[in-house]
Order: C-alpha cells, then structure tokens, then sequence
C-alpha cells in the first residue's frame, strides 16, 4: 500500500472535515485505510514516539505543579510559620485553601483558549506564570502576602491539569488512557513525593543570602519552574490534527485510530448549545464526585502528612524524610492497577478497590497504637487516593464522547478535585492537631460515598448497554459506542 497516499488524504480529511462532512466524522474509507495500512512494529514505534514526546515534559511540569502548590507544608515545618505567624487562628488552613477559589473559577475558560491557542503556548505560559509567582512567594513578609501569591497561584495552575487531561486524551483510545494517564501522573506524583526530602536538604541553606529556609525552598523551586516552562515550549506537543513531531503517516495514522474508536477526531466547537448538553448530563457530575473523593485525600496527606508525622512523635526532619516512600508505593501500586484496568477494559472495580484501601489506611491513620503502625496507614491512604486521580479520570474520559464534551468533562471534574482540596484544608484543622480525627473521618466518608456512586453508575451503564447491544438506543450519539464499566 502506498502509505504517503493513505497519509495525504486521511490529513487532508482531518484538516477539512467542516468542508467535507455534516457530522464531524472522517471518511469511513480514508479511516479503514489509514488505521490498517500499517504492520505491528511501525505502530508499536509510533506510540512510543508519542508517549515519550507527551507524556515526559507534561509529567515533570505537572510535577512541579503539584510541589508548588502543596511545598507550603515543608516550608511551613521551616520556618515559615514562625515567620508569618501561622500559628495564629486558621491562617495556614486560608492560605492552603485560597489557591482552589480561582483553580475552580477558570479551569473551563482555560480549556477553550487551550484550543485557540495550542498546548505548546497555552501551557508553557501557564507554568511560566505559576514559575514567577512561586520566586515571589520566597519574599512575602506578612501572612496575607503569600495569601494573595496563593490565589494568583491558583488562577495560573487553574488551566494546566485539565489542559493536560484534554491533550492526553485526544491522542490515546479509550483502553489506553488509564495507563497513560497513571505515566504521566505517577511521574509527576513520585517527583513531587521527594520534594519534602529535597526541601529538608534546601532547610541546610538557611541563612544565606539572608534568606530562611522556607524562603530557599520557594524559591529554588520558582527557579525550577521558570526552566521547566522554557523547556516545554520547546518539547510539548499540539493536538493530532495540528501536530509537526510525526511524520505525515504516523499522524494520519494516529487521527484514524481515534476516529475508528470513538468517532471524534475532528474537533467540534463548544457552542453554548453543547456546554449545555454536556453539563446536564448527570453522570459527569457523578464522575466529579469520584474525583473530589480522591483529591480530598491526595490533598490533605500532600499538605499535612509532614504535620501528621510531626504530630505523632517523629523530629522535624525526620518527618520531611518520610513523606516520600509512601509516594513511591502509591506509584507502583498506580501503575500495576492502571496497567489491569486498561487489559481487562474496566475502571469502575479498581477505583472501588482503591477507595476500599484508603478507607483502611484512613481508619489505620487515626487509631493505629504505634506511630509505626500509623505510618504504614499513610502508606495504604495514599496510594487509595493517589491511585484513583487518574484512574478516574480515565473513566470519565472513556464514557463521553466528541472533543467538545471531553474538554467540559475534564475542566468540570478536575474542578470538583479543586472542591476536594478546599474540603482537605478545612477539615484538617490546627484545633485537631496532632491527630486530625474529624478531617480523617469526613476522607473516610467521602470514599464510602464513592463506592455507593460506583455502584449505581455500573447499574445504569449496563443497562444501558444491553439496551443498545439490542438497536434500543445509541449511547453518546454514536452507533456501536458503550459504556466502560
């Protein structure tokens, strides 16, 4: 077969498809040709060409989002609370909590300008911004300073998340993405793990330059960041149809695939029309409640687990070093539970599984008789919650259909994880130190809740699919489309 035909006309198709179709869909022919035009070796080539290109340089800027957003936890043990006086009221409850108003507020906006103005620009910007705020936040001289350094942190970080939800998606078939997306989150989850240890090896800077420790720590990491975004405009990529790393087969090859899997590879315009189809969809609210679920618990052990340690005998630095190898359990255990999901098609039985294991680290954490004992809790906790971010949104993602309903699925369920950062900075309060009792229990009760969602959701999706096995009804639109369990 003459593969640069077969690229031409698929591309040109992709390109042209307002012209040339009613319905957002490439030409079945062109799709069929491009899909299987190719042997075994070649395919396996381009997906590593593909996930080496995407998954690397989002996973280390997602992972440096995730240190500087959660690094206030080592600078608070320090020095900083002495400094700015946290220990006064809920201050540092306030400031934990203010970054999600506005990571909340402009996660949707940001997703539409993403396809306006391409991931490359769009999200090496945004890490450029969050960069320059966190070098600002090492200079802050009154409590409410690194407040408002917070809230500008949150508005800029808003947009990269499900930027990167949105991007990964729209490269990979539906029984790829969990694994994917566990790559590029465990990636950036076991990077940000260390970062209590590299702040414990910064707090040896104290006092140079006439700088504290905590100072050092927003600061080395600004630095870090301000690099990383220079990198990545360089290395992240566009969507399919735009990008320029492939060469001319591979990307019409990799456009077909997503167009024979789920039927939505040319991209749709988010109308008003279809932003309110997509949010009166119940079971995209269902999914945002599985993933504030998650991210109350990934949250609250990300701002408080040096606290926690701290709190239940272990000294200062000691507390900074055993932050990290829960992190890198929670990665393996991630993978082989994503890996699983994506041979065995399945999301919903492992994100039970997990909400079941943070339920008894949870349960392990706050009554355990042994600090040891209560370590290893924070181990089982982690690794629940941390495991279900993206397997959740995995589930979400295989569940909608058309580019325009994915992007409001990813903006409005990575929101909700905003919502579970709010509800971990305010139910894990300074009045319950050291032990954190109620903020432990309200996670318990979250993942119960999550297990009840899980099972009436499996109940309606395999209804529903039996019901359009039978020519009863089209799911998402699409003839042949079902449900992921």
């Amino acid at each position: 077969m003459n593969h640069s035909n077969v690229s031409d006309a698929a591309i040109d198709k992709a390109e042209h498809a307002h012209l040339e179709t009613a319905d957002n869909k490439l030409e079945p022919s062109a799709v069929e040709a491009a899909v299987h035009g190719h042997d075994a070796k070649w395919e396996r080539k381009t997906i590593r060409k593909i996930d080496v290109r995407l998954l690397i340089i989002l996973g280390l800027c997602y992972a440096i989002s995730l240190i500087d957003r959660t690094n206030i936890s080592a600078a608070r043990v320090a020095g900083m609370q002495v400094s700015l006086q946290l220990q006064i009221g809920d201050r540092y409850s306030i400031i934990s909590l203010l970054f999600f108003v506005p990571y909340i507020i402009f996660e949707l906006p940001s997703n539409i300008i993403l396809r306006k103005v391409g991931p490359r620009y769009w999200l090496s910007s945004i890490v450029m911004g969050f960069g320059v705020v966190m070098v600002g936040m090492a200079f802050c001289k009154e409590w409410w300073h690194l407040a408002i350094c917070r809230v500008l942190l949150g508005l800029l970080e808003s947009g990269f998340f499900p930027g990167c939800v949105y991007l990964v998606s729209s490269w990979y078939t539906r029984y790829e993405t969990n694994s994917r997306m566990a790559v590029f989150y465990l990636t950036s989850m076991v990077i940000s793990g260390f970062s209590n240890i590299w702040g414990y090896g910064i707090t040896f800077l104290n006092g140079k330059a006439g700088l504290i420790a905590w100072q050092w720590i927003f600061l080395i990491f600004g630095l870090i960041t301000v690099a990383l975004a220079i990198l990545g405009f360089f290395l992240i990529v566009d969507f399919p149809e735009k990008s320029k790393f492939l060469a001319e087969d591979q990307k019409a090859w990799a456009i077909a695939r997503i167009e024979a899997d789920r039927g939505d590879a040319v991209p749709d315009k988010l109308t008003g029309r279809a932003f309110m189809r997509a949010v009166s969809d119940g079971k995209i609210w269902a999914f945002a409640y599985l993933f504030m679920t998650a991210t109350t618990g990934s949250y609250a052990f990300a701002f408080f687990l040096p606290v926690i340690l701290e709190g239940q005998g272990y000294s200062q630095q000691l507390a900074l070093m055993l932050s990290a190898p829960p992190y890198v359990f929670a990665a393996i255990y991630t993978f082989a539970l994503a890996v699983m999901s994506d041979r065995l098609r399945m999301r919903a039985p492992f994100i039970a599984t997990s909400n079941l294991v943070c339920i008894v680290g949870l349960a392990i954490t706050a009554y355990a008789g042994t600090i040891g004992v209560r370590y290893f809790g924070c181990f089982l906790t982690i690794a629940g919650a941390q495991s279900n971010v993206p397997a959740v949104l995995a589930y979400s993602q295989n569940n909608v259909r058309m580019s325009s309903k994915r992007s409001v699925t990813s903006a409005l369920v990575i929101g909700f994880g905003g919502i579970g950062g709010i509800i971990a900075s305010t139910v894990y309060r300074q009045i319950d130190y050291p032990q954190y009792i109620p903020g432990l229990w309200t996670t318990m009760a979250l993942n119960m809740g999550s297990i009840a969602v899980l099972a009436v959701l499996s109940m309606i999706f395999k209804k529903q699919n039996r019901r359009a096995n039978a020519g009863e009804i089209e799911i998402e639109g699409a003839q042949g489309f079902l449900y992921t369990i």
